[in-house]
């Protein structure tokens, strides 16, 4: 994982920031504070791209849904296919999620 080249005091600190969020409101606070709106955003939409490239889309399909640029529709499909398969964990809690909530 080209991420245990970061790893250390201050990248922990940041990760158990993360999981200490309680809900979707705390998340929104902290990351308004953490980033910028850009940031938030490009985050959000690689998500996004990796659900729809899971999905079956077309890049051009993607690209037109989300304004996402082809290098990082192709860098998120790289990382599909030989990252460390954590889209794929998350999107599948996502899935499983959202699954129960509308059974309830």
């Amino acid at each position: 994982m080209q991420i245990d080249k970061l790893r250390g005091k201050e990248l922990d600190q940041l990760f158990q920031a993360v999981l200490s969020l309680k809900d979707i409101e705390e998340c929104y606070r902290f990351f308004d504070d953490l980033c910028t709106i850009n940031e938030i955003q490009s985050l959000a939409q690689r998500l996004d791209v990796a659900r729809m490239l899971r999905d079956g889309n077309t890049y051009h399909k993607i690209e037109v849904e989300t304004g996402a640029s082809t290098a990082t529709i192709s860098r998120v499909k790289r990382c599909l296919n030989f990252g460390s398969d954590s889209y794929e964990m998350v999107l599948e809690r996502i899935k499983e999620k959202n699954s129960s909530i509308a059974e309830d």
